[in-house]
């Protein structure tokens, strides 16, 4: 069989039968639990995720829980409320703004960024990228600060390791967080915490240990962004969901996944992805793609050092016995 790009495409109807079938025998037969709780952001993969949940035990055993801080846009809750109305499940907004205060979340994250510009203060935009397009030239994975003042002024300096690491420790609280408020909500009603990570994600390290890696399924793991967004067709999830740009929604700047972390578009990327987990020849995956196979090569190397720097995420605890 020769690659092309069909391959990736997703028979929906038995992709979730089969979704909701383990599902249901999970939550009911070995977490014994009576429902679901599931973080809704508003973006594709939470708003997939609730959807199953509701084909799988009911509109009445789903809880949303939307979880904004102040970095959010507005725009996500009312996707968020959106999807649960249209659906039919019940939800809860918990803005998590006043405990990452109190832990500390803003103030150590904004004391990162004056390491790298002294001058950053309260009202200043900022965010961490990754320059590079993969496609363009090997790519060294080392961050980069930008930041705008009130005024419109743009500067940009590479990231130093002492303060990526301030920054993205003090940022991980986020997750952590609302890890926390989750476990709250579901253990009040005897229900099971539902991850909303994709493959892309789980696979590259795109999660937080214990943050939203914390939970007690994860049921589209195994799928690449662009299935997800077949899947949300098949599901008649809302098409304004759909046609957002996946965004981390981290920082008090918008910034892609693509430009913080994935450095390439999920539909050439999870391409590549699966034409090399599938063991295609590299000639005949860049000849469909109409890529060079220098190219090709430069995505593979990425995707593995991801996945080698980013394994530790993935570990179990380790236990001594």
């Amino acid at each position: 069989m020769r690659f092309s790009k069909g391959l990736i495409k997703l028979d929906c109807p038995n992709v979730v039968n089969e979704l909701v079938r383990k599902l249901k025998d999970n939550v009911y037969t070995k977490f014994r639990r009576q429902g679901v709780v599931v973080g809704t952001s508003g973006g594709v993969d939470s708003s997939v995720v609730a959807a199953l949940c509701v084909k799988a035990f009911g509109p009445g055993k789903v809880l949303g829980v939307i979880m904004p801080d102040r970095d959010n846009s507005p725009e996500s809750t009312e996707f968020a409320v959106k999807l649960a109305k249209t659906v039919g499940y019940e939800y809860v907004i918990d803005d998590v703004t006043e405990p990452l205060k109190a832990a500390g979340c803003y103030k150590n994250r904004n004391d990162g960024f004056r390491m790298v510009f002294p001058e950053w203060d309260e009202g200043w935009e900022a965010k961490i990228v990754l320059p590079s397009n993969i496609l363009e030239s090997d790519r060294i994975n080392v961050y980069r600060l930008a930041v705008e003042s009130p005024d419109g002024q743009k500067m940009e300096k590479r990231l130093p390791l002492k303060s990526y690491l301030k920054i993205v420790a003090a940022s991980n609280m986020k997750q952590r967080i609302r890890m926390l408020t989750l476990y709250h909500e579901a253990e009040k009603r005897n229900y099971a915490v539902v991850g909303t990570a994709n493959k892309n994600e789980y696979e590259q390290g795109f999660f937080v240990k214990y943050g939203d890696g914390g939970v007690d399924i994860k049921p589209i793991v195994g799928f690449y962004k662009t299935q997800v967004f077949q899947l949300a067709q098949y599901l008649d999830i809302p098409e304004e969901i759909c046609a957002r740009t996946p965004s981390a929604e981290t920082y008090p700047s918008d910034v892609s996944q693509k430009e913080f972390f994935f450095g390439l578009d999920f539909k050439i990327m999870d391409q590549l992805w699966y034409a090399k987990e599938s063991g295609f020849p590299i000639d005949e995956v860049a000849e469909v793609m109409g890529l060079t196979v220098e190219q090709v090569e430069r995505v593979w190397r990425d995707l593995d050092q991801k996945k080698r720097t980013t394994e530790y995420l993935r570990h179990p605890p380790i236990l001594f016995k």
